[in-house]
């Protein structure tokens, strides 16, 4: 009796040991860096269960008890696998080695790119990722890698212009796209007037952007979200990589504070434009010139098992001096952000991790400028203090709850004025500085309604407070002010506020086919308006205020994903329709003096619509991709255009790119770039005449007219000398790039050129345009040790 016991005792407890189930959870990191791996997809071979890393690097699988064999794969390491055995909860980190670097005993494991089928199994859409190894490959201007002119390269993200890191996504403005640095807010993204992005890509683990249907975790803006991570720094060991080029430099030193435990990054950038052009300067002209340079900090501490301390931030600048050749008029122009982060994970349970953070950032242009007794400063700034929280919680590989909240104090100066001299005096306007506190919680539920149908739906509710110390002035109809309220420190002006609801469903057709759709409702309290006759960077934002009201937008989305060849070619077709409210322009004849620009606002309506054809090559030597958008995007305002509607100065009919990248062996790699725009719309006069000695242009309407069409073919080559042998501690590598291979002048500008005597009848009127940059061929030293 007592052994028939004991053997019932021990096949109870098998049996409901069998239908317990256990979480797995932990960590992927890089096997020589210690970095957390983001997007790795883990999968318990037997069960089928799989989960992917967020964006800390932390993964969580709910399996029964048995012993498996995990299996994770990531772009650019090689495939990892092992058994594990599972009869609690259980605490497992992976640590995967990279393909440059996989020791001789791991040759012969198949490398795969990433989970083959994430594009047609995962419910976002709109959605594509860059890596730093990927962008480095393409080719360059001026030997400068740059974040943002390649993801300029993807279906729906138009280039603003020549050379410009600035970017527009379906229809919508700059200020419309939600750029994340290590969670802060970029409000300007720019070096060199926009020819360059203030993100150095030797500090940059991965960069991704949303374009349509992007989760409720994200607020504040319509069109897309650029959400671009820091490396951590190595664990390790100490290194350090840098790059001399035609126009700068760069430095990133990494390395363990304590080893397994914290580590910290340090990454420098900078121009020698001012230093190169001084021997070609005269003598009056040697202390004008323009630099830039940034700086980028990571530093991060692993506290527990369960908690880890982030330390995020960046500085940088734009200067530009000009000096009379008298000495009696001189101008200064700064300009730049600063960023910081402070980050807290903490891992509650195997299944619910969450993230705090507290965030500042700052975006300040300054003109100095002094002639003969005159002195004068415009400023213009917008500071952030903010916190937010959200929570991962997962149930199992078929159900994910995400939800949190954060707020941001945001400070405002639209446009300061103020000067002096030996007989007048202009005192900075107080009055010109807003401020508006600006809260969101959201909620998001990813499931599996069964094998075929996959649903992400999400409800963001934000509102918006603008607070005193604020006049409001009412207008009549001939801009003159007739009545004003003034609100004290702290009081409420006005508060704004609506549900954001947000859903992506995925139906599978079969396993490498599948059909998604999104629905998005976004808002946004903050406004960037942009004065056209300026060639420097002084558009301004400006908050929701009484007058100003905040913009929102519908976004439908409808799409069909289609692998090839057993997953190594992607493709899919995206269209889109797009509606937005509350747009905001200047009103017909506004020139910039020292009142509050919101005085001057109009307000409309826009939509854009448009399809979008993708074909990419992940795998092989070849690798790339073919990217096409047919779209059109159009503004109506009231008072604007006598009330038609008029296309976006960035509405562009065709955009083509074409990107391919060869790797020959491990010491070549060759990459091209064709690009294919229509030309922006312009507004341009139609016949110029006098009026009692006054010149008087009438236009035509607003962006009746087009610059010519955007092409050029581009072209580069990285020649690794030694092949980039692993665990070798030294290594370097030269990158040869031609910009713009045929020289196609496309143009940067187009003006009215006069010739003659206006009013005689010899007036000769040409509309001219002005090409910046030919062919132009670079070459960068980089270095790592």
């Amino acid at each position: 009796m007592k052994g028939f016991l004991l053997v019932l005792t021990l096949l109870f407890s098998q049996l409901v040991l069998a239908q317990k189930e256990f979480t797995i959870s932990g960590y992927v990191k890089d096997k020589s860096s210690g970095e957390t791996v983001i997007d790795a997809f883990v999968m318990i071979d037997e069960l089928g269960v799989s989960a992917t890393s967020n964006s800390y690097g932390f993964y969580s699988l709910t399996v029964p008890a048995g012993e498996y064999h995990i299996h994770c794969i990531v772009a650019g390491r090689a495939e990892f696998v092992d058994s594990i055995f599972v009869n609690k909860n259980t605490q497992y980190n992976i640590s995967l080695y990279k393909l440059s670097e996989t020791p001789e005993v791991l040759e012969g494991v198949e490398i795969t790119a990433t989970r083959p089928d994430a594009n047609v199994t995962q419910t976002q859409m709109g959605t594509n990722t860059l890596t730093t190894e990927q962008i480095k490959k393409l080719p360059v201007i001026f030997g400068e890698s740059d974040i943002l002119k390649a993801i300029q390269l993807l279906p729906g993200v138009q280039s603003a212009g020549e050379a410009n890191s600035g970017f527009y996504v379906r229809g919508g403005g700059p200020d419309q796209n939600l750029i994340l640095l290590d969670d802060a807010v970029v409000y300007n993204s720019g070096h060199l007037f926009g020819f360059f992005s203030i993100f150095n890509s030797d500090a940059i683990k991965k960069a991704t952007i949303i374009k349509g249907g992007m989760g409720a975790n994200y607020g504040g803006r319509l069109s897309s979200v650029l959400d671009i991570t820091m490396k951590d720094g190595n664990n390790q060991q100490f290194h350090g990589e840098g790059g001399l080029g035609l126009i700068s430099s760069r430095l990133t030193l990494e390395g363990p504070i304590v080893k397994d435990k914290g580590s910290f990054l340090i990454s420098g950038r900078r121009t020698y434009i001012d230093v190169l052009s001084k021997p070609f300067l005269t003598k009056e002209m040697k202390n004008n010139g323009y630099y830039f340079y940034d700086a980028n900090l990571k530093a991060n501490y692993i506290l527990g098992e369960k908690d880890r301390l982030y330390l995020s931030a960046y500085f940088g600048r734009d200067v530009f001096n000009f000096k009379g050749e008298s000495g009696n008029f001189n101008v200064s122009i700064p300009w730049g952000n600063a960023t910081s982060t402070l980050r807290w994970n903490h891992q509650w349970s195997g299944k619910l991790f969450s993230n705090t953070t507290l965030i500042y950032n700052d975006y300040n242009f300054q003109l100095n400028a002094h002639q003969d007794q005159l002195d004068i400063k415009l400023l213009s700034s917008i500071q952030d203090l903010g916190a937010k929280i959200d929570f991962d919680y997962f149930l199992n590989d078929k159900h994910t709850l995400k939800w949190g909240g954060q707020y941001t104090y945001h400070q405002f100066l639209p446009n300061q004025f103020s000067g002096k001299s030996d007989t007048v005096s202009f005192e900075p306007n107080e009055a010109m500085r807003k401020f508006g506190h600006e809260m969101a919680v959201f909620v998001l539920d990813e499931f599996d309604v069964n094998e075929a149908i996959k649903i992400n739906v999400g409800f963001r509710y934000s509102w918006f407070t603008q607070v005193g110390p604020y006049t409001s002035y009412t207008f009549n109809s001939y801009f003159q002010k007739v009545d004003s309220v003034y609100y004290p420190a702290g009081k409420t002006v006005a508060t704004y506020g609506g549900l954001e609801p947000r859903i992506n469903a995925r139906f599978q057709i079969n396993p490498s086919a599948s059909i998604k759709a999104s629905f998005t409702k976004s808002m946004q309290y903050l406004h960037l308006v942009s004065n056209n006759g300026s060639t420097l960077p002084t558009d301004i934002y400006v908050p929701s205020t009484a007058l100003v009201k905040p913009q929102y937008s519908y976004q439908y989305a409808l799409g069909y994903f289609q692998n090839l060849f057993d997953n190594q070619v992607e493709t899919s077709i995206e269209v889109y329709y797009k509606d937005l409210f509350n747009q905001i322009e200047y009103r017909n004849g506004y020139t910039q003096g020292l009142g509050d620009p919101e005085w001057d606002f109009v307000y409309g309506k826009g939509y854009a619509y448009g399809a979008e054809f993708f074909i990419n090559k992940t795998q092989g030597q070849l690798t790339g991709w073919i990217g096409y958008t047919l779209s059109w995007t159009w503004r109506n305002f009231p008072q604007l255009n006598n009330g038609k509607p008029f296309p976006a100065k960035y509405d562009r009919r065709h955009d083509l790119s074409v990107v391919a990248t060869y790797e020959l062996n491990k010491k070549w790699t060759f990459s091209s770039v064709f690009v294919f725009g229509t030309g922006n719309a312009i507004t341009l006069p139609t016949s110029l005449y006098f009026i009692d000695g006054n010149l008087i242009q009438n236009y035509s309407e607003i962006n009746q007219y087009r610059i010519p069409p955007y092409h050029r073919l581009d072209l580069a080559a990285v020649w690794t000398p030694k092949g980039d042998k692993p665990n070798k501690r030294y290594k370097s590598s030269w990158s040869f790039s031609i910009y713009n291979v045929y020289s196609r002048l496309n143009p940067y500008f187009m003006y009215l050129d006069m010739n003659g005597s206006l009013g005689t009848g010899g007036t000769d009127i040409k509309v001219m345009k002005v090409s910046v940059f030919p062919i132009i061929p670079s070459i960068t030293w980089n270095f790592k040790f």
